[in-house]
């Protein structure tokens, strides 16, 4: 898909849907973008910078044409766990590392894979971000003060607990009528975007009757520059770079995976397709030129692309609009924005993370009472109570062991013979039994994947084959649709054993990933081009034309049609 393709059939009645939609979302990213900031742990006005830069860029730049990129809740956790052990300057080439690596897994197309990410998972973590989140802006609401910022959350909470003493009143009231507002007005005025009515009437009513006795904004951290910083690049050494190598990489990936689902969300509301390796590209370069100006990491917003969308975005236009809409809104209104109280934008953030929370999708999984269930708990408790690395590679992992187990389950290795009630001799398990089995051709059925996680299971079910006398050796491989280096490593040990007895291998109906296996290590070679047959019955007939006569005479096992002749012995039972 060319960049072009996204203005393909673009008109004048599209740009005014862009203009329109774009300055909905721009005045609904100016609190977010704040209230993003200030619970990272740095300054509002950088949440402002990154809504402007990297919006316009991941829009310019992007995979999706609706996508609004900038600050985030997802990222809430991380860049404060950075900003508290690192601090503000390294967090800024943490991001531009991660943009880097960000535009390197584009290019090297691995944006399908970030979509394999288990489902359990990113409901996990997600959920648990949510949960930090809304608990973080305790403080805020409650107006509590003394309190020390900590990384972690039962820390947290524990602090909330010993300084609830300290409750200012005027912030509870504060932030309720800005709850109230927030909650009311997607009712009443459904085109005005809630967060910001009750972020103007919490705010107004608390100059007018609250002032002095709420912290705000300026009082916390100081007035807000109406204009953006000069471009200013990082410092970067060896050692800082080695430093923030697990800091840039987990928000990479988080970016990655929060901007793939973002714009997977848009496909599903318009019916369109993104360009994942374009996307991670696009929001790559964003998170490179952000750190430059001051900007935190960025990645695409599900709430905010959505609501492009809903409100009739034709184009990536839209979200450059947003990005220069909020750097109108900076020049013009920076100085007001000191006046804003935080215990106001306690209750947007709280919404925020009751909205990314996936609770209908938690609760669902949770009812399976599956092993994703136990993915699921085990993320989303250690994402809450540990870090977000630690939930994810956790979850991770125990996602691929129950994944190896459900696998391991799935190959089935059966004994058969042909049915001589069937016309076409279909081949059956039933019909194997001690007095009914030729001591000199064995047929085995597989059906599954022969992988690491399986192969103990076939060399287990193929160690009892070996005896005096067996010929020939059958494998039916039509239902193995994968075989791995530990699978062929088995079956090649098992080849080489019977052939050490006099026996020879023969495969029936191999997969094209098998038999390609099968050539690239050789064992295609070693057992012989002669011994692959499309069909069992052709295998089978190669077999019997080759058996012992003399081990055939005096047989009354009858497991072919053709062994009555062979044996020269009348089968009582009339023949098979």
């Amino acid at each position: 898909m060319k960049w072009t393709s996204r203005f393909e059939g673009y008109h004048a009645a599209a740009f005014r849907r862009d203009i329109i939609s774009g300055l909905i979302v721009g005045i609904i990213a100016i609190p977010l973008g704040m209230a993003f900031a200030i619970a990272s742990g740095v300054k509002p006005e950088y949440g402002i910078y990154t809504t402007i830069i990297a919006g316009i860029l991941i829009s310019l730049l992007g995979g999706s044409r609706f996508q609004i990129g900038g600050p985030t809740g997802a990222f809430i956790p991380i860049l404060f766990a950075i900003v508290l052990q690192y601090g503000y300057d390294n967090l800024l080439l943490a991001g531009l590392m991660a943009g880097v690596m960000l535009v390197l897994m584009g290019l090297f197309r691995l944006g399908a894979l970030i979509k394999f990410i288990p489902r359990p998972v990113t409901i996990g973590f997600t959920a648990g971000i949510a949960v930090i989140i809304f608990s973080g802006q305790v403080q805020n609401l409650l107006g509590l003060s003394g309190m020390k910022k900590h990384e972690y959350f039962i820390p947290n909470m524990t602090e909330i607990a010993v300084h609830l003493s300290t409750v200012n009143i005027y912030s509870v009231v504060t932030a309720a009528i800005c709850f109230a507002a927030a909650l009311l007005t997607p009712k009443v005025l459904p085109r005005i975007p809630g967060s910001l009515t009750g972020l103007i009437a919490s705010s107004v009513v608390s100059a007018l009757f609250f002032d002095g006795h709420v912290a705000t904004i300026g009082s916390s951290f100081g007035a807000i520059p109406s204009e953006l910083p000069q471009f200013r690049l990082p410092d970067i050494t060896w050692d800082r770079v080695r430093m923030l190598l697990q800091p840039a990489f987990i928000i990479a990936m988080l970016g990655g995976i929060e901007s793939l689902l973002s714009a997977v969300v848009a496909d599903g509301m318009t019916g369109t397709r993104h360009n994942s390796n374009r996307e991670l590209i696009g929001q790559g370069i964003a998170n490179i030129v952000t750190p430059l100006f001051g900007g935190i990491p960025a990645t695409g917003a599900i709430a905010r692309t959505a609501t492009n969308i809903k409100n009739g975005a034709a184009s990536p236009i839209s979200g450059i609009v947003h990005g220069i809409v909020v750097f109108l809104i900076l020049m013009l209104f920076a100085p007001f924005a000191a006046n804003i109280p935080l215990a106001s934008m306690a209750p947007i953030l709280m919404l925020v993370a009751w909205n990314m929370s996936e609770r209908k999708e938690f609760v669902h999984i949770l009812k399976t009472r599956t092993s994703d269930s136990i993915v699921l708990l085990i993320t989303f408790t250690l994402t809450v109570l540990t870090s977000l690395p630690t939930a994810v590679e956790v979850g991770l992992v125990l996602s691929v062991l129950l994944f190896v187990k459900r696998m391991s389950e799935l190959l089935k290795v059966t004994k058969v013979l042909p049915d001589s009630a069937d016309k076409r001799a279909k081949v059956k398990a039933y019909m194997v039994s001690e007095a009914h089995d030729c001591p000199q051709i064995s047929i085995f059925n597989l059906e599954g994947p022969l992988f690491f996680g399986t192969a103990n299971i076939f060399e287990k079910s193929m160690s009892t084959v070996l005896r005096p006398g067996l010929h020939f050796v059958i494998l039916r491989m039509t239902k193995v649709p994968y075989v791995d280096m530990t699978g062929e490593s088995k079956l090649a040990r098992f080849i080489n054993d019977i052939k050490k007895t006099g026996g020879t291998v023969l495969i029936s109906g191999i997969q094209p990933q098998s038999l390609e296996v099968f050539k690239r290590t050789a064992l295609h070679s070693v057992i012989g081009e002669q011994h692959f047959f499309e069909h069992t019955g052709d295998a089978i007939d190669y077999a019997i034309a080759r058996l012992d006569g003399h081990t055939c005479k005096g047989c009354k096992h009858f497991a072919f049609r053709e062994c009555t002749a062979l044996s020269n012995v009348p089968n009582e039972l009339g023949g098979l």
